[in-house]
């Protein structure tokens, strides 16, 4: 247990030293956590955390699946069908073009032209876990070339299946076996039948059980159980783990429970990525370098360079911009983690010996290490060509999303405010514990979801940054005030306006950060007094006087009388 703790002690104090200097230097947590592995991996001198890299980088590779699976949860059905021309047109040449490209460069170190080109196509698939996770860092998901990279990834993933089923056709002394083929068929269409069947029917009904009951650790666990169903699904039947997590997602990304299920699973998404990235240090094997050098840079330089070349001329035939095909090229010429699959497939076929396999794994992994610097040399050399291009005047103008209104609560007074809004062009969203109203508020166009507000992952998730108010509108006073004193704290730019039911209530929640306080009682009080006294025939300007007297200075008049 001593060492156990020691390890994981050194693990968390290099990681963090070294995320914070590579952050500090601009180039962003990825390549600390890759140099972080690199340090406490078996090839380097130094503490070693463990020797089984692999089985290490296997398990991680569920941070993958739930990145994906997080990603899907954001592309509706409706979605994705609109990219169908960068998924299947622009994707599918991506690999065919670059896998027929590398496939003759291998062919120069290999005799077996066949095995050369499986290997090309194996390299020409990029990394979906250092590119999302990029983007995500930089929140360039939602750009032009975020997109692109994702449809991209997106079929590069579809083609690990066809990939893997050539190599045993490929390797010596291996025959096709048609029954083999109708078993692997049929369970392909198996598991993609329950897979829909869960996605669609069995898990929403599921989660409006479990929300209904107000119970977050089974609404976690659901949440867990619904990406390991996905992967497991997908695994067995012959596709890759990460791609069963996103078509879970999607399925999921229509429900009104998708940002609750989002913010439940993004700790465990950060972390198991985070070690992922410290797996794919471990794995470089510095020795296998040193035996030659030059040709093991010569690799690189070589795949990293064609497949930039390809990436670019593919992008602009597309009709992108030079800027956005720049920064496309730069973003996915590296070799990605199937290629870690596929290789140790072809090791276990003797479709290459163990030399091959080490080179092969060090390629991919010094390929994911140069990417964040690349990447970043990429996006300068894009943002410095708008600049001082002839033709700037057609440069798109920036987008300013207007910004939105959060109403935190869909009780009567949330669905008044709703219906307001809704009358307006100011763009909102409702959240609330309650799965009837939410399903209420679904029912009558409004844009509810379900979701604890109180919770600071999911105002992450939900962009509350984006936001200019809050309106909170809950009944619990406590989960009222925590919610005033989170927005104040982390996101002191937004305005907040609650509701409160007597003026004890009202001072609390100003002294928590509230802009504006609307005390419930004492509103309906004055709104009662007024309407008696205009029945009496007081006149307007004199109720008017009265009315502004007793709101002045946060209802100080009535604090006295109340005291008195």
């Amino acid at each position: 247990m001593d060492l156990f703790l020691l390890s994981i002690l050194v693990l968390l104090a290099v990681t963090a030293i070294m995320v914070t200097i590579s952050k500090h230097m601009g180039l962003g947590s990825i390549l600390g956590l890759l140099i972080a592995g690199i340090i406490v991996g078996p090839h380097t001198a130094g503490p070693i955390i463990t020797s089984d890299v692999e089985t290490m980088r296997h398990f991680t590779e569920f941070g993958v699946v739930l990145l994906l699976f997080v990603i899907g949860l954001e592309m509706q059905p409706s979605k994705l069908w609109s990219m169908r021309k960068e998924v299947f047109g622009l994707g599918s040449l991506q690999v065919i073009v670059s896998g027929v490209v590398l496939g003759i460069y291998m062919s120069f170190f290999l005799e077996n032209y066949k095995v050369a080109l499986l290997l090309g196509f194996t390299l020409a698939l990029s990394s979906t876990a250092f590119v999302m996770q990029l983007l995500q860092e930089k929140g360039e998901l939602s750009t032009e070339h975020g997109k692109s990279a994702f449809a991209i990834l997106l079929l590069q993933d579809l083609a690990v299946v066809p990939l893997l089923a050539i190599l045993p056709l490929v390797a010596p002394m291996q025959e096709a076996d048609n029954g083999s083929w109708l078993e692997k068929i049929g369970t392909f269409l198996l598991m993609g039948t329950l897979l829909v069947a869960f996605g669609t029917y069995v898990l929403p009904k599921a989660f409006e059980r479990v929300a209904k009951e107000r119970n977050k650790d089974a609404f976690l666990m659901l949440t867990l159980l619904s990406v390991v169903l996905a992967a497991y699904l997908m695994d067995h039947a012959g596709l890759s783990m990460a791609l069963g997590g996103f078509l879970m997602g999607m399925f999921l990304s229509t429900s009104r429970y998708s940002f609750q299920i989002e913010s439940s699973l993004d700790p465990f998404k950060g972390l198991l990525m985070s070690f992922f990235f410290i797996a794919v240090g471990m794995s470089i094997d510095f020795n296998a370098i040193m035996n030659d050098p030059w040709v093991f840079t010569e690799h690189i330089v070589v795949i990293l360079v064609l497949k930039a070349l390809v990436l670019f001329g593919l992008t602009l035939a597309f009709g992108a911009s030079k800027s956005n095909a720049i920064k496309l090229a730069f973003l996915l010429n590296q070799s990605g983690e199937f290629g870690f699959v596929l290789f140790g497939a072809a090791k276990a076929l003797h479709l290459i010996d163990d030399q091959l396999f080490v080179v092969g794994i060090g390629v991919i992994s010094i390929s994911m290490l140069v990417t964040p610097v690349l990447y970043g040399f990429g996006s300068k050399l894009a943002n410095k060509l708008i600049h001082i291009s002839p033709l700037t005047y057609f440069k798109e103008e920036e987008v300013s999303f207007e910004q939105k209104v959060v109403i935190a609560g869909y009780g009567n007074t949330g669905k008044v405010i709703a219906k307001m809004l809704k009358s307006t062009t100011i763009p909102f969203m409702v959240f609330d514990v309650n799965p009837t109203e939410v399903a209420h508020g679904k029912n009558e166009g409004m844009p509810v979801f379900f979701g604890d507000i109180t919770d600071l992952k999911l105002l992450h998730t939900i962009k509350i940054e984006e936001a200019s108010m809050i309106i909170v509108s809950i009944d619990h006073s406590l989960n009222a005030i925590k919610v005033v004193k989170h927005i104040k704290e982390y996101y002191p730019h937004i305005k907040i306006l609650a509701r409160a039911l007597d003026i004890k209530a009202m001072d609390k929640l100003l002294n928590a950060g509230a802009n504006w306080v609307i005390a419930e009682t004492l509103e309906s009080s004055i709104r009662t007094g007024e309407e008696a006294l205009s029945q009496m025939g007081v006149p307007l300007d004199e109720i008017t006087t009265l009315l502004d007297a007793l709101r002045k200075n946060e209802y100080e008049l009535i604090r006295e009388m109340t005291k008195a």
